[in-house]
């Protein structure tokens, strides 16, 4: 009855190494047989059992799993990096973050794409828009403010008119006129 035992537990602990091991973790070592205890005399002892051969592994190096070829970073530390998002385009990551490095501060940085209307007031100078960026930064803007890379043409009640200048792909400027509203509609952009 021990020996088959004995038989069991190393064939499981044979699948539990192979397991493991197949798993990128190190092999589990079998618990070291415990001293029989005395039996009659006159009993056959109970066969060891037979331990699995176990081959070397090959260990790669971690430069040629690693995507980055030699960049000399273990998995570890690859896998605490954040993740980009697979969906996300490289070339406007690359774009948004380099144009957001050189923005000037204040109103002279605000870009009209990203411009959030929070609210209009109408003061004694004329029409006050309340706008935020991305950084959730409020900001009063009057009609004829220069922004980074327009001007705030008409502010009314209910939205702000803003003149748009830039370049499309190919180089060749472009100006147009985006109206941004307070509440805006399904089919519309805030």
């Amino acid at each position: 009855m021990r020996s088959v035992i004995t038989v069991v537990t190393a064939i499981l602990l044979t699948a539990a190494a192979t397991c493991s091991h197949a798993q990128g973790q190190p092999p589990a070592t079998a618990p070291a047989p415990r001293p029989a205890a005395a039996r009659p005399a006159g009993t056959p002892a109970a066969k060891p059992a037979a331990k699995p051969a176990s081959k070397p592994v090959e260990k790669k190096h971690a430069a040629a799993n690693s995507p980055e070829g030699t960049s000399g970073k273990s998995t570890a530390e690859q896998a605490r990096l954040p993740r980009r998002d697979p969906f996300e385009s490289l070339l406007s990551r690359q774009k948004a973050g380099g144009e957001a490095k050189n923005l000037p501060p204040g109103k002279g940085g605000l870009q009209v794409s990203t411009l959030k209307i929070d609210g209009i007031v109408h003061g004694p100078n004329g029409m006050i828009a309340v706008v935020s960026n991305p950084q959730q930064r409020t900001y009063f803007l009057h009609e004829g403010d220069q922004l980074y890379d327009g001007r705030v043409d008409k502010i009314a009640m209910d939205g702000v008119s803003f003149h748009e200048t830039g370049k499309d792909a190919f180089g060749k400027p472009v100006e147009r006129s985006v109206n941004k509203r307070i509440y805006s509609t399904a089919g519309e952009e805030q």
